[in-house]
């Protein structure tokens, strides 16, 4: 397979998974356009890899967690911003309105973790991996890898459950 036509083949997947990992469709596409650049270069040693597909999704992971671009990190989504592109993972008929308070809801509060622990979030439910395949990727241990996942999912629970009380509060 040429490097063209794995581009053509894997770049909506690609950008699907830096959307994800970046919470912003032109960081993403900056990061995708980054690491394609540097794959094409590279492609004859890549394409000879057991999964070029893997090699390269790891390289974008690399990308994000790098963060070279020191703006995006201090960089703030407006309300609604960008998830409602990913279809609802619970497979549930919401309406406009609702997808994009929950997408709201939620980009709120990933942004609130840490790239490590977003990664790890992403790569376990978004990526549908296993702790040790996260930690072959992030170079750490599976234990790392399910402290982390756990501190994460801790800061989202805590998260949600402080937003449900001031709604609460609002109401009342």
């Amino acid at each position: 397979m040429t490097f063209e036509q794995f581009a053509m083949a894997r770049l909506p997947s690609l950008l699907r998974y830096a959307v994800v990992l970046t919470g912003d469709r032109y960081l993403a596409q900056d990061v995708v356009q980054e690491v394609l650049a540097r794959a094409h270069v590279r492609w004859r040693r890549i394409s000879n890899a057991d999964s070029p597909e893997a090699y390269v999704r790891r390289m974008v992971l690399n990308e994000y967690l790098s963060w070279r671009r020191s703006w995006a990190v201090r960089n703030l989504h407006l309300a609604g911003e960008r998830l409602t592109e990913i279809e609802d993972a619970r497979g549930g008929v919401l309406d406009h309105a609702d997808r994009i308070a929950e997408a709201d809801a939620l980009w709120h509060r990933l942004a609130r973790l840490g790239r490590k622990q977003r990664a790890v979030l992403v790569l376990r439910y978004y990526e549908q991996m296993d702790d040790e395949s996260i930690a072959d990727l992030l170079n750490c241990s599976p234990a790392t890898v399910r402290s982390q996942a756990s501190k994460a999912l801790r800061t989202l629970r805590l998260e949600s459950e402080r937003q449900i009380l001031i709604t609460a509060e609002e109401k009342s």
